[in-house]
């Protein structure tokens, strides 16, 4: 197996809260992807719903990945002030989160 060099993920999966209006949840995820223009070491974003037809998402709704060079990006990213000011807003609608960073691995055979 091979880990890919300089590329780390950061995933966060969350549930809104139910009285989170679906127009309020479209523009935190506008914001939210606009961080990749105002943060350098952020270098991608994508979003989506749960689709699974196994019923085991725990609640979870929606999943956020971003790509960083780096684990030292991704703590530049953390401390970055449009991530604090963003985060003040994202996180007090969130029922729950997880968040995940990880180096994508490839399996060689």
């Amino acid at each position: 197996m091979e880990e890919a060099k300089g590329v780390v993920k950061h995933v966060l999966v969350a549930k809104f809260k139910e009285e989170t209006l679906p127009a309020q949840i479209d523009e935190l995820i506008k914001g939210y992807a606009n961080l990749v223009n105002l943060i350098e070491p952020m270098k991608s974003f994508h979003w989506g719903k749960d689709v699974s037809i196994e019923n085991l998402h725990q609640g979870f709704t929606h999943v956020f990945e971003s790509a960083f060079e780096s684990t030292e990006g991704i703590a530049e990213y953390i401390d970055h002030p449009a991530h604090v000011e963003f985060a003040n807003l994202f996180l007090p609608v969130l029922e729950k989160f997880v968040v995940i960073d990880y180096k994508p691995t490839t399996v060689s055979f």
